[in-house]
């Protein structure tokens, strides 16, 4: 057999054999001629079972030609998009280091068989001071760094292929009071947090970036530009290959991350959403009706679900979560979990860290 017929049947076998209700392509190649065209073929045409019975036609050489460049595209598209959804659906994610509690890289167990982002909390563009105030941009590491420093990074990363490390930036307090987005201009702030950023990046050796912000005094456009702007710079310049939001249920919030999405979606890798910031006592079926609409907020986006490692409000793990993601997960929408937080797990041993990273796995 020649190498144009053997190539065909490579492509008669990939097709015809998957379970699928779309229409199959069977090739039967007779005669080639050596690397173009052969003398005779037919192409048969089958539907499933319950749509049409099977339909047998000859095809002159041209129209075979074109139909089976179209099956070739055909596959090699559908085998991208096979692979993209598979390569989201073990993504675990573990923001760190926000309680300065001695917690290290590895005191949180890994699995082999998971993509495991550590979420350092939190970069915050205000000084430290005792009574910190905003510095427009300039970013200062507020996490332990005794215990969370470059070294621990990149020990991390090389004991585990899997494992990547991200940074967060605002959060929700700092020093006791709010951490806000309170930027002087666009360029300003953009000027000074790639630099800033960019010094801590490199010398952490991390991968990515997760925009935390919470409260805010620049309205939603100036927001999106800053942060959409940030991202893309610094992915341009090569400093980071990932970055996430992590918006929760709120009107100002929602309103400064949509308005990000919006016209910057499309460099966002991840959304983290904190489902955990709705109420205690969230039922499996309304969890499921939050990830829909937050979903359709996002669209296109792999929205994340998560839990308070102390359950103190959402749907905790011990109280449905991890049946929901079993629904969501046979569904093929589950694209990761992520936990606030590794400080708070290590007064449980890690127990719903080592379940997540199993359930996600499980392929």
């Amino acid at each position: 057999m020649t190498k144009t017929a053997s190539i065909y049947q490579i492509l008669y076998y990939q097709f015809i054999h998957p379970s699928s209700s779309m229409f199959i392509l069977s090739v039967t190649i007779y005669k080639p001629i050596k690397f173009k065209a052969m003398h005779s073929s037919t192409l048969t045409i089958q539907q499933p079972l319950n749509f049409l019975s099977s339909t047998t036609m000859e095809i002159p050489i041209m129209i075979k030609t074109f139909l089976l460049t179209s099956l070739i595209l055909f596959i090699s598209s559908t085998h991208v998009v096979a692979t993209t959804l598979s390569s989201t659906t073990n993504l675990f994610r573990e923001y760190i280091g926000a309680e300065s509690n001695n917690i290290k890289f590895s005191d949180v167990p890994i699995n082999p068989n998971v993509e495991f982002h550590f979420i350092l909390s939190f970069g915050i563009d205000y000084d430290t001071s005792s009574s910190p105030s905003p510095t427009n941009g300039k970013f200062n590491i507020f996490w332990d760094t005794n215990h969370l420093n470059p070294s621990q990074v990149s020990s991390i990363k090389n004991q585990y292929s899997n494992v990547k490390v991200a940074l967060s930036l605002g959060g929700d307090s700092v020093e006791g009071g709010y951490a806000y987005f309170d930027p002087s201009s666009v360029d300003s702030w953009l000027s000074n947090a790639v630099s800033s950023l960019t010094s801590i990046i490199k010398e952490y050796n991390l991968d990515g970036i997760d925009i935390d912000y919470e409260h805010f005094k620049g309205d939603p456009d100036t927001f999106a530009e800053c942060i959409g702007k940030l991202i893309q710079t610094l992915k341009s310049n090569g400093v980071i290959t990932f970055a996430s939001i992590a918006p929760f249920d709120d009107d100002q919030v929602q309103s400064h991350y949509l308005a990000l999405w919006k016209n910057y979606g499309h460099l966002i890798d991840y959304v983290n959403f904190q489902f955990y910031a709705y109420d205690k006592g969230t039922s499996v079926s309304q969890f499921i009706d939050y990830f829909n609409k937050q979903s359709s907020n996002y669209n296109g986006g792999k929205v994340l679900v998560s839990f308070l490692s102390d359950g103190s409000s959402g749907l905790s793990p011990s109280d449905g979560f991890f049946k929901a993601c079993q629904r969501l997960k046979s569904q093929q929408k589950l694209h990761g979990i992520f936990v606030w937080s590794a400080d708070d797990s290590m007064g449980n041993g890690f127990r719903f860290e080592k379940q997540s990273q199993a359930l996600l796995a499980i392929h």
